[in-house]
């Protein structure tokens, strides 16, 4: 076999054990839906009521593109469940905490690869752009206890997300039965009024300058 030959195999392998690492984590995903405090049922959040300013989806809509292509803005704001999670104390807390506060609330696990190339942009984010008007809100969902979470937040030296969890799983649950939620990662953007504005499957570049314009009119919202 020509080394060219030996080269593929070896990457080809390589693909294939990241791809079975991330299906058994997602196995807990998609293979059950575990009891929580969040709010559960097939509802409709096109059918809720929402008074965010139609002029902010307006302005966010040309400003996904790029590096946050993924992002879909929603023709009208939703109301989104109150969704149930913990802070790294074990304080019990929901979305209505941050009332006031724009978010961009992000959900990831220790076993979702592009989840954990992702965090160090997000810390970036909230470094460059978070105060008391703006916050990224990281919530990982690993099962068990927080071990896992605390120790690669640790290892990429990431201290200003907090790390607030939902080990029942049911915020991501809950986003799935509103159909918002496919796989991880998860990133919704809502509005100083707990309004859906945004919502994303899968992983961006939150430190790139298509990323902070978002945010920056998200923020002006």
């Amino acid at each position: 076999m020509s080394q060219s030959r030996k080269r593929l195999s070896t990457g080809a392998m390589v693909a294939i054990a990241i791809a079975l690492g991330a299906i058994i984590g997602a196995a807990g995903i998609y293979g059950k839906a575990m009891s929580s405090g969040n709010a559960s049922g097939p509802e409709s959040l096109a059918s809720a009521q929402c008074t965010a300013d139609p002029s902010l989806l307006a302005a966010l809509k040309p400003l996904a593109h790029g590096e946050v292509a993924a992002m879909s803005v929603r023709e009208s704001a939703s109301v989104l469940p109150d969704l149930s999670f913990t802070s790294a104390d074990g304080t019990s807390m929901q979305l209505a905490d941050f009332a006031g506060q724009t978010l961009l609330v992000n959900l990831w696990a220790t076993w979702c690869v592009p989840c954990r190339e992702e965090m160090p942009a997000l810390s970036h984010l909230q470094s460059e752009l978070g105060d008391d008007g703006f916050k990224v809100l990281a919530i990982n969902i690993d099962t068990g206890d927080d071990s896992k979470p605390k120790a690669f937040l640790g290892e990429i030296g990431v201290d200003n997300l907090g790390l607030y969890r939902d080990s029942s799983m049911g915020v991501f649950n809950t986003l799935k039965k509103q159909g918002l939620a496919f796989g991880l990662p998860v990133t919704l953007m809502v509005g100083k009024d707990g309004c859906l504005l945004g919502a994303m499957n899968g992983p961006a570049e939150w430190a790139s300058d298509d990323a902070k314009a978002l945010v920056t009119a998200l923020k002006a919202g």
